[in-house]
């Protein structure tokens, strides 16, 4: 089965974003870069919650992102993509469709017959729900030395513990940390 793996920038202090948004904060540095072009090759599809998908959805089809990054406007474009949503009543973004009901079946079913695997971004209350259920494979954040002090947490309540087995560890020169966890394996009885 193929994996779903979550890639998110975070502040040292937790957040996805600031308080109104904003994503000012974080290093888009060329060896960032050159992670997200390899993620985007490698992947077969996206998952997003609704406010990380109508911000992807508003910049990835410009004229500024194909001019700026090419590679990754070509595939956050072509990939097939997912918003999971109740409010969002329809969506313009070439290869895109709405799960309102049954997110984890929807999701489970997704991953078993994908191409590949999917790969989130943002979408923090989406990566909660998804954890305690087992959906999340692989957790890999962008921990940036930024204390924002308030604003979108990466993540939300959850009903409980979630235990994640620890991958690597990756520093990069602009100071960010790429930590990696994944799903532990079932153990046995």
């Amino acid at each position: 089965m193929h994996k779903i793996i979550v890639s998110n920038l975070v502040s040292l202090d937790g957040m996805l974003a600031g308080p109104d948004g904003e994503l000012d904060w974080f290093r888009a540095d060329e060896e960032f870069l050159g992670y997200a072009r390899d993620l985007c090759r490698s992947i077969a599809g996206l998952l997003f919650g609704r406010r990380t998908f109508e911000m992807m959805a508003a910049y990835w089809p410009t004229e500024e992102a194909i001019r700026g990054d090419p590679v990754i406007a070509e595939r956050m474009n072509g990939l097939p993509k997912a918003v999971v949503s109740t409010t969002l009543a329809q969506t313009a973004w070439n290869n895109s469709r709405i799960i309102r009901d049954r997110v984890a079946e929807s999701v489970s079913e997704w991953r078993r017959d994908a191409a590949g695997d999917i790969a989130v971004f943002g979408s923090g209350a989406l990566v909660s729900s998804l954890l305690p259920l087992g959906l999340i494979d692989e957790l890999r954040l962008f921990v940036h030395p930024t204390l924002l002090g308030r604003g979108r947490p990466e993540f939300h309540p959850m009903p409980g513990r979630v235990e994640l087995q620890f991958k690597s560890v990756r520093c990069m020169q602009s100071g960010v940390v790429l930590l990696t966890y994944q799903r532990p394996l079932a153990r046995s009885a």
